[in-house]
């Protein structure tokens, strides 16, 4: 034993190994039992005891180990000698009685052939291949006899439940044919019906059509007379829309003259009586009625003198300028939007350049009270405008194919003469277009000045 444990192997076992081999595969029963008898075996060997392709599988139960390690062991044991001695000797320990009798020649007869076998191929005994190649063939004996006797119990079942169908099917069709000559009478009896019900039909479908050719008649009659009347009711329809349109066009026409011409007159005299009454205060006149102590000549306390008056003059670039014009009773200021924004900040997005004009504006009509309206070309815009105008002040766009410039001429074309308008645009032909029309243009840079005070 500690030879073989040492590594060297008996010069007889492996003689007897030379002389001794297989000549075909071990039977798949015995090489089940050889490997699950290497696995038992294996975990009482070192690590260093195993084959080193084994070592991997050390710490493996013997089921995983078998599972997993099946093909590994039965190479090493049929390459590597020595580790199928080891195995031969834990396989002696644990069964002594059967590798005892294996030595001597003389398997027990009462023992499993396989085991015999499997014992045999660890063990290597003399004769050790004919005890493999018996036990494969009582393998194989023994699995004919069981496939001889399932078969036989197969064929049993089968015959039985070949009588139990034969009887059902009897029974079945019994009453399949009682069943079909019932099927049979009752199909005569409604075939029956259904020719005394087809005649019926026949006669129910003539006098059917018979009412609806009545039908139809009656319906052709009554289409022409609702032809008729609809034709009718349409001219009258038409002569009593445009009777109508004639009446609105020219209730229209009456109340748009009146209300525009009534708008016109009443914002010219507020501006008259405004203008009448700041030009007053400007230049202090005396009351309507004269006293003999008003004809005394003195500069009364307060009343301006030609020099004060002529101190009052300012700059055409002085914002103060804008603010008095936008004193004056009734006064409208008119913006061309796009005009003051690229004077003053041209680089930034026409987005931001409204909202921020805008806001400015916003800001100046609170101050000034004055109307405002900015107008901005509508043939710069992509898409319409999302904007809510800022409180006291009108935005306005151009339409398609109509320019900012010519929509001021024509917001300053609207206002009645006397009425003080001021248009801020740095574009020549606009500033003269507006003078000729009795408006004061001023220059956008005056506007952005006056901006930057706020």
């Amino acid at each position: 034993m500690e030879q073989a444990a040492s590594g060297a192997e008996p010069a007889g076992a492996a003689g007897g190994d030379a002389a001794e081999a297989l000549d075909r595969p071990l039977p798949d029963g015995v090489r089940r039992r050889v490997v699950a008898l290497v696995s038992d075996a294996f975990g009482g060997l070192t690590i260093t005891e195993l084959p080193a392709q084994l070592r991997q599988y050390a710490r493996f139960t013997p089921n995983r180990r078998a599972k997993f390690a099946g093909n590994a062991m039965a190479a090493a044991l049929e390459s590597d000698p020595l580790f199928r001695q080891r195995i031969g000797e834990r396989i002696s320990h644990s069964q002594p009685e059967l590798a005892g009798a294996l030595e001597s020649g003389s398997p027990p007869a009462a023992a499993d052939p396989v085991d015999v076998a499997a014992a045999a191929y660890v063990l290597r005994p003399p004769g050790w291949v004919k005890l493999v190649a018996a036990a494969g063939e009582e393998a194989q004996r023994a699995d004919a006899e069981r496939a001889d006797e399932e078969a036989r119990r197969e064929l049993e079942r089968l015959r039985e439940e070949l009588a139990v169908a034969r009887a059902l099917t009897k029974s079945e069709t019994e009453r399949l044919r009682t069943e079909l000559e019932a099927a049979r009478k009752e199909a005569e009896s409604l075939h029956r019906k259904l020719r005394s019900a087809q005649s019926d039909v026949k006669r129910g479908e003539a006098a059917l059509r018979r009412v609806h050719a009545e039908t139809e008649a009656a319906r052709a009659e009554a289409a022409a007379a609702v032809s008729a009347a609809e034709s009718e009711t349409r001219r009258i329809k038409a002569r009593l829309g445009e009777a109508e349109s004639a009446v609105e066009a020219s209730r229209r026409a009456a109340r748009e003259g009146r209300s525009v011409e009534d708008m016109r007159l009443r914002l010219l005299l507020d501006t008259l009586l405004e203008s009448a009454q700041g030009l007053r205060r400007e230049l202090a006149l005396p009351p309507a009625m004269v006293r003999p102590g008003d004809t005394v000549d003195a500069v009364e306390p307060g009343r301006m003198s030609p020099k004060d008056v002529a101190a009052r003059a300012l700059s055409e670039t002085d914002p103060a300028l804008l603010d008095q014009l936008l004193a004056l009773p009734q006064s409208h200021l008119i913006v061309d939007g796009y005009n003051v924004t690229k004077t003053g900040y041209p680089t930034m997005p026409l987005e931001k350049q409204r909202l921020r004009l805008l806001g400015g504006l916003a800001m100046l009509a609170a101050q000034s009270g004055a109307e405002t309206t900015c107008v901005f070309d509508g043939a710069e815009l992509a898409a319409p405008v999302l904007l809510a105008p800022p409180r006291g002040v009108r935005v306005l766009f151009s339409k398609p194919g109509v320019t900012a410039d010519e929509l001021i001429r024509q917001l300053v074309r609207a206002e009645p003469p006397g009425r003080p308008l001021v248009v801020v645009s740095t574009d020549r032909e606009v500033a003269d277009g507006v003078a000729q029309a009795g408006a004061r243009p001023v220059a956008s840079a005056l506007l952005l000045k006056r901006l930057s005070r706020i």
